[in-house]
């Protein structure tokens, strides 16, 4: 659902990130400056790894049968679950940045776009209206996949909604309002359930395995001799999302889907025309992500289209990239946060 700068019109576009220029802030100041169940230590080495895991995954497009289109997961409301809503956003923005700037799937004009429709729509509104509501009697699987899957398609309602509204403001006259968005809100509600689906088994997975990393979920008595407990350590588990992330990155990308995604799949079914922007802004970001990105398309530039080579590698690539720049973003928030919370000189114990 990675809307492209020609769907906006330099307005919609800079008034929307300017909006996601606020949840990226915001989100930021509520973790340095928040509560303990948004600001401890977890986010920094889950932040990292989850990045990574739903860059991957979404390079992975599974084909919605009897449509002709394709969709991939957000990973909104798992990275909510996993790190709670904040740093999910944080996490989010960086992994539409990275997809942006350096493999071009994605506007620049709309990058604040983008980040309201996939992150804000599931990790500030689906999460806390819908997911933690139908979560909080307790986790177990049976709870988990219901509000996994019906986050997951209330969240993507909301972004798929906002691409329309968004379009209809920016005066783009071959996409009218009614007929976009009958095309586009069932093919996410299909997209919604099997996002749904996936987000409930990795939940699932790390319930069995680290059930207090999951909001409400409790850790299990064990011994202190207890087989379980060393894989019961978040370091284990880390490597298991961190290796799971890889093959996905590396070797399941290879099986995406060739059809066009919901959000172009509508577009094609509304109008045949070629929508175009040129000019000003559309120009200047344009030429900043053709400067940028080192492997557009998700492959190597020049090479031919659908290489494996080229999309093993940059799954490899954008991974470890998301990596670093989520990673960093953790590390940063955790130090800003300890030195606020150290006491000035002289007004420490005696």
């Amino acid at each position: 659902m990675h809307m492209s700068d020609v769907l906006l019109s330099p307005a919609v576009g800079g008034v929307m990130t300017a909006v996601g220029a606020g949840a990226i802030g915001y989100s930021a100041k509520k973790i340095s400056r928040g509560p303990d169940a948004e600001a401890n230590d977890k986010p920094i080495p889950m932040m990292a790894v989850m990045g990574a895991f739903v860059f991957a995954g979404q390079m992975v497009n599974f084909t919605i049968p009897g449509t002709g289109s394709s969709g991939h997961i957000g990973g909104g409301i798992l990275l909510a679950a996993l790190l709670g809503p904040f740093p999910a956003l944080l996490t989010l923005a960086a992994v539409l940045l990275i997809q942006c700037l350096f493999f071009a799937d994605g506007g620049l004009l709309a990058y604040g776009a983008n980040v309201f429709n996939m992150g804000v729509c599931a990790c500030l509104l689906a999460y806390p209206i819908v997911y933690k509501p139908l979560a909080k009697n307790g986790l177990n699987k049976k709870s988990i996949t219901i509000a996994s899957v019906a986050a997951s398609v209330i969240g993507l309602q909301l972004g798929a909604f906002c691409v329309v509204l968004e379009t209809v403001l920016s005066g783009v006259t071959e996409l009218p309002f009614g007929a976009f968005a009958l095309l586009m809100q069932p093919i996410h509600l299909a997209i919604g359930l099997v996002e749904g689906l996936v987000t409930a088994a990795v939940l699932c997975f790390v319930h069995s395995a680290r059930p207090e990393l999951l909001e409400g979920g409790t850790p299990p008595a064990l011994g202190p001799n207890s087989a379980e407990r060393k894989f019961r350590k978040t370091p284990a588990l880390i490597a298991v999302l961190a290796a799971a992330a890889l093959v996905i990155a590396c070797g399941v990308s290879l099986l995406a889907s060739a059809f066009p995604d919901g959000l172009e799949w509508s577009i094609e079914n509304v109008t045949a025309a070629d929508i175009q922007r040129s000019g000003g802004v559309y120009d200047a970001a344009s030429g900043l992500v053709d400067a940028t990105a080192f492997m557009p398309d998700y492959g190597f530039a020049g090479a031919e289209e659908g290489s494996a080579l080229g999309t093993s590698a940059a799954g490899l690539i954008g991974s470890a990239i998301t990596v670093i720049i989520a990673g960093g973003i953790g590390f940063i928030i955790h130090r800003v946060r300890n030195t606020r919370a150290k006491p000035a000189p002289g007004l420490g114990r005696h």
